[in-house]
């Protein structure tokens, strides 16, 4: 895959000089072609193909936090294991 990028951004380079060095061109449009033609497809085209990796470790990472907290015996919130005491409100009284 950085194979493929590194020869495009190769390509999208000699096209940068080429169109800075003609006489018809000018500096300010070589800088649009590398910016339009090269970097913006490119990092496109990366952030795509690098989804199914960035989901892959995002899964592992959850995996071992919930390892981690299953073998520490800390999943109850408060650490414990007692119950959390009366789940309904006290009724107020009236004065």
């Amino acid at each position: 895959m950085y194979l493929v990028a590194i020869a495009w951004m190769y390509v999208v380079l000699m096209m940068t000089v080429a169109e800075a060095m003609s006489p018809q061109g000018t500096v300010i449009g070589a800088v649009i072609t590398f910016l339009l033609y090269g970097v913006l497809p490119l990092a496109l085209l990366l952030y795509i193909l690098g989804t199914p990796g960035r989901r892959r470790a995002r899964l592992q990472a959850e995996a071992a936090e919930a390892a981690s907290l299953a073998g520490s015996g800390a999943a109850a919130p408060d650490g414990g294991g007692e119950p959390a005491g009366a789940a309904v409100a006290a009724e107020r009284e009236k004065p």
